[in-house]
């Protein structure tokens, strides 16, 4: 098979991705011994390494929305399943370090239409923000907003930096931790979910920690 530079570029990362996917499943093998020094090391890599494989899958995707729009494929799609699925994920990534809770709005519709795939990979990646920045609790909302589906990650972490917050409206900047690529790649996902002529959009704001939500219309 000949790859030109852009299949090449592409091929690698998917390779990598992979590559570290594997590693992570290592690491999660690893048991913890209730000792300080072992059990911190190895949540510490296997944060990093899922981060890391998360970054990859986003970079894949951007690079490829240079070149052609995302196309989503919308089916239709219970959220409390979606949130209930990502509330697990956030466990297993947290091993107790945080608390992991649900909210449920009372208005939240039994199907949604949307791309679960992509959603999920934007929510997972606003996980990964909280764990890296939470104090000690996170929340994963749904509900609904101005006539669209919300879904939030609410976290006690000290919030976005104001840079955040001023530049996000209208360019997402690049974070020296990388929540440049993340919040790109979120925004890039939200906007792809098109219905009666409204975008998604991603949102964030500050109230006793980040907020992060997405609106599916």
């Amino acid at each position: 098979m000949n790859f030109d530079g852009t299949d090449l570029y592409a091929a690698l990362i998917h390779e990598l991705k992979n590559e570290l996917g594997l590693l992570s499943m290592t690491l999660e093998n690893i048991p913890l011994q209730n000792e300080a020094v072992h059990d911190s090391a190895v949540n510490s890599a296997r944060l990093q390494c899922q981060g890391v494989a998360d970054r990859l899958q986003q970079a894949l995707l951007i690079y490829k929305s240079n070149s052609q729009p995302i196309h989503p494929s919308i089916d239709a799609w219970s959220p409390q399943d979606l949130v209930e699925e990502i509330r697990d994920r956030a466990l297993a990534l947290a091993r107790d370090r945080l608390q992991v809770e649900v909210a449920l709005a009372p208005d939240l519709p039994q199907i949604w239409f949307f791309d679960r795939d992509l959603v999920e990979m934007a929510l997972v990646n606003a996980i990964h923000n909280s764990l890296n920045h939470a104090r000690s609790r996170l929340r994963i909302e749904a509900g609904m907003q101005e006539g669209c589906l919300v879904l939030r990650v609410h976290d006690d972490s000290p919030g976005f930096p104001d840079k955040v917050l001023n530049a996000v409206v209208v360019d997402v900047p690049r974070h020296p931790r990388g929540t440049g690529l993340g919040l790109h790649f979120c925004r890039l996902i939200a906007q792809s979910h098109v219905n009666q002529g409204r975008r998604g959009e991603m949102r964030l704001r500050n109230d006793a920690g980040a907020v992060f939500s997405l609106l599916l219309p």
